[in-house]
């Protein structure tokens, strides 16, 4: 049975544990424990994803992330009526803590009520947030497993993802020529005012309903008495739609073209990287239609919603793991108004548990 009061416990314990993206060591070895005790196997691949499992054919991988982002130290988390948050200076990091403690309450929950379960392999993965570095750089030699239930959704767990975007980010690097701002700006070459004319350009936001676009950082300059000789503009792109992806390179392509045109003696560099694809699951997946009969069997509507985000979830499919990602209670992610419901981490605690439950392969 679901024991709340010790779910809850597990939640608070793994969020005052600082994990920010590259520093996960703690927090997997607190894990690992967890995994042994629940009486798994566990190990960890060479780039210190956690890998745990109970043997058998045809498991079923259970997974989450074991990062957040910042502000993410010295989390003191609250509980607030049916919500747990943040005291406001830091996340809360329930993106994706609250996905490792369902995983853990359900699996506890299995043991410890001596219920027969299908072949389980779990895996928490790092520095999932910078880029699913953990799954792409995964020891997939170690798992067994052809399909996966991730739990790194935002809402309740009723919420499955059905589509999620291709990502490309950018990095343009534009180098001009440094001048005193005061005695000869004339012969300055200003990259940050180059920057801005390109930054005009360029499409910002939502585009359609399946489609963003983001100019997130511009770092350049060094003293403001000096014409800055160099800047670089960070962004992404993003949608489920393919064509949409060729149609905003092939926009950006047009407005650097037209930048170096009007700025002939700068120099402007661009670096485009494909960060994870897209996908779409069909209603009639059979690990789609498997999760949408037991949320129902928990007396639930499954809902099925399309994500501008991506997840670990991305990266398996494309090493041929049908995954499919559902919620897991967080809402208002990578914010410090960051909360957890608690009914539904409840929720999501018990998906885990059907999913994992004899008879539900």
């Amino acid at each position: 049975m679901i024991n709340r009061d010790r779910l809850i416990k597990t939640f608070l314990d793994l969020v005052v544990i600082d994990s920010p993206s590259h520093n996960e060591d703690q927090i997997a070895d607190d894990l690992t424990r967890r995994l042994k005790e629940l009486g798994l196997d566990v190990d960890t691949d060479s780039y210190g994803n956690v890998i745990a499992g109970s043997g058998g054919d045809n498991p079923l991988l259970l997974s989450a992330h074991m990062d957040t982002v910042e502000p993410g130290r010295g989390v003191n988390p609250l509980i607030d009526g049916d919500r747990i948050v943040s005291d406001g200076t830091t996340i809360l990091g329930g993106d994706c803590k609250a996905g490792i403690s369902a995983i853990l309450e359900g699996l506890c929950s299995l043991r410890e009520d001596g219920t027969d379960q299908i072949p389980v392999e779990v895996c928490f993965t790092r520095a999932e947030e910078p880029g699913l570095l953990g799954a792409r750089n995964l020891d997939y030699s170690k798992i067994a497993a052809t399909e996966s239930i991730v739990f790194d959704g935002e809402g309740p767990v009723s919420r499955i993802t059905n589509a999620a975007p291709t990502y490309i980010g950018f990095k343009i690097v534009i180098k001009g020529r440094a001048a005193h701002a005061g005695f000869d700006p004339e012969n300055g070459i200003s990259a940050i005012r180059i920057a801005a004319d390109m930054i005009t350009r360029l499409p910002q936001g939502r585009l359609d309903g399946e489609t963003t676009f983001n100019v997130g950082t511009i770092e350049g300059g060094t003293v403001r008495n000096a014409v800055p000789e160099s800047t670089a503009v960070i962004g992404e792109f993003r949608s489920i739609n393919v064509e949409a992806i060729d149609d905003l390179s092939q926009q950006l392509e047009v407005v650097l073209a037209k930048i170096r045109a009007m700025h002939p003696e700068a120099e402007i560099e661009a670096d485009l990287t494909t960060e994870f694809e897209n996908y779409r699951v069909p209603d009639t997946d059979p690990m789609m239609v498997r999760i949408q009969n037991a949320v129902r069997g928990l007396g639930m509507k499954p809902t099925l919603k399309s994500t501008g985000g991506g997840s670990d979830g991305n990266i398996f499919r494309q090493k041929g793991i049908n995954a499919v990602v559902v919620g897991m209670a967080d809402h208002n992610m990578h914010t410090v108004r960051e909360y957890v419901t608690i009914p539904d981490l409840v929720d999501a605690a018990h998906l885990c548990e059907e999913m994992v439950r004899k008879g539900k392969d």
